[in-house]
């Protein structure tokens, strides 16, 4: 009877108490780790199916270097992946100003976190932006969810149809969840003017927020490669 007590109370008291163990990881954080695992099934299913399609449909798929060739306010053509390498090296960046602000936390050195959050959530928006004038374009030219450009009538209209569906659908899934960062951000921002952190000691919390940043941000690399460049 008194071993069966000690084994409860070892239980109670060890591994299994609440705190870091077995895994010697915070639990908000083992948490994020499992929500952006869930989240990575969701974007490969996406990225899964638009692959099966195009290669079910691959002679009449449109040409990437065709679709996204124009720089807005500057030019429609004869600019191949230039916008969207601008966009892509956006996002990159706040990924950088991100692990700094996280950096920054470990020290607890709260003027370097607001200075790098403030430039995270400024290139989160940036590239929120830069998006949106990327649809307005290709709405202008007709690609809308199964809208067909004259230039892709005929033999390309079920590509056509088929791409404008699963680009729109995947990029504006990223793009709220890029959004759902920009928030999340502004409110970390907010904590950590009004002493939040320094008040608990800690600003873990950044770093939790990190996670889901960077996962946003490696999640348009495979949305870019997809889309843009294969």
């Amino acid at each position: 009877m008194n071993a069966t007590i000690s084994k409860l109370d070892e239980v109670k008291t060890g591994n299994w108490s609440g705190g870091t163990s077995p895994f010697k990881i915070e639990y908000g954080k083992i948490m994020m780790w499992l929500f952006l695992l869930s989240d990575a099934f969701t974007f490969t299913a996406f990225l899964v199916a638009y692959g099966a399609q195009r290669m079910f449909i691959q002679d009449t798929w449109p040409n990437p270097d065709h679709v996204f060739q124009s720089i807005p306010f500057i030019t429609d053509t004869g600019a191949p992946l230039v916008y969207v390498g601008i966009m892509t090296f956006i996002l990159i960046m706040s990924s950088v100003t991100m692990v700094l602000a996280v950096e920054a936390g470990h020290r607890n050195s709260k003027k370097e976190v607001v200075t790098w959050m403030i430039l995270t959530i400024l290139g989160g928006m940036t590239f929120l932006g830069c998006q949106a004038l990327e649809w307005s374009h290709l709405s202008h030219e007709g690609f809308w969810f199964g809208a067909i450009p004259d230039s892709y009538l005929g033999a390309q209209q079920m590509g056509a149809t088929q791409f404008s569906s699963y680009f729109f659908a995947i990029t504006g899934f990223h793009g709220f969840h890029v959004t759902v960062g920009i928030t999340v951000n502004i409110i970390i921002l907010l904590m950590t003017l009004s002493n939040v952190f320094e008040r608990r000691g800690t600003y873990l919390m950044i770093e939790k927020v990190g996670l889901y940043w960077h996962f946003v941000d490696l999640v348009w690399v495979f949305v870019f490669t997809f889309f843009y460049l294969v």
